[in-house]
């Protein structure tokens, strides 16, 4: 297997390498102003026709309880008694979500270009936030489908939650994992 972290010739293929999904932060806030110039950076994915379709909710400060509420409201009566509370603690002391809106089309190649767009700015919105010694972790649970949560975070009806960032310095970064050779990936056709 090829190593994960070798550092290359690049500074943008380093960064690429480098970059961890942070889940254990500092609780140190990370800046409005910082994350709008993170979504500045990310923005620049590239999307076709220059739809640009993605808008953005950001939590923080005291409105994590409203995220952390949100989420919880969608376990069973049975899963937030034994989830609830340690799931609330958790993501009240994460210090900034921001969900990632797909403004949805109706025509699935469009959809598909869209959403693959929108999968590109969470890709530079996390390399940027690397850079920049912040940490992210992208997530994609059960909740972003749950009427009560998006209703009570703010999406609409015909728009797709594409990602909530959990985003904070890090206090853990984790080891890097290997990935599969390219080789045993590649198939060639000459």
């Amino acid at each position: 297997m090829e190593q994960a972290a070798k550092k290359t010739a690049t500074p943008v293929a380093d960064i690429i390498q480098e970059r961890r999904s942070i889940r254990v932060f500092k609780e140190e806030p990370v800046s409005q102003e910082l994350i709008e110039q993170l979504l500045g950076v990310a923005v620049w994915a590239p999307n076709h026709l220059n739809r640009q379709p993605w808008r953005f909710i950001l939590f923080q400060g005291e409105s994590r309880k409203t995220f952390a509420q949100a989420m919880v409201e969608t376990y069973s009566a049975e899963e937030r008694t034994k989830y609830g509370e340690p799931k609330r603690q958790y993501l009240e002391q994460v210090p900034a979500h921001l969900i990632v809106v797909l403004k949805e089309d109706p025509r699935q190649k469009v959809w598909d270009e869209d959403y693959a767009a929108v999968c590109c700015l969470i890709q530079n919105f996390q390399l940027a936030a690397w850079e920049a010694g912040v940490g992210v972790v992208w997530k994609t649970n059960h909740y972003g489908y749950e009427p009560k949560f998006r209703e009570a975070v703010g999406v609409h009806p015909g728009e797709k939650i594409a990602g909530v960032l959990h985003i904070g310095y890090p206090r853990v970064v984790p080891e890097p994992v290997a990935r599969n050779s390219v080789s045993s990936l590649l198939t060639v056709h000459s």
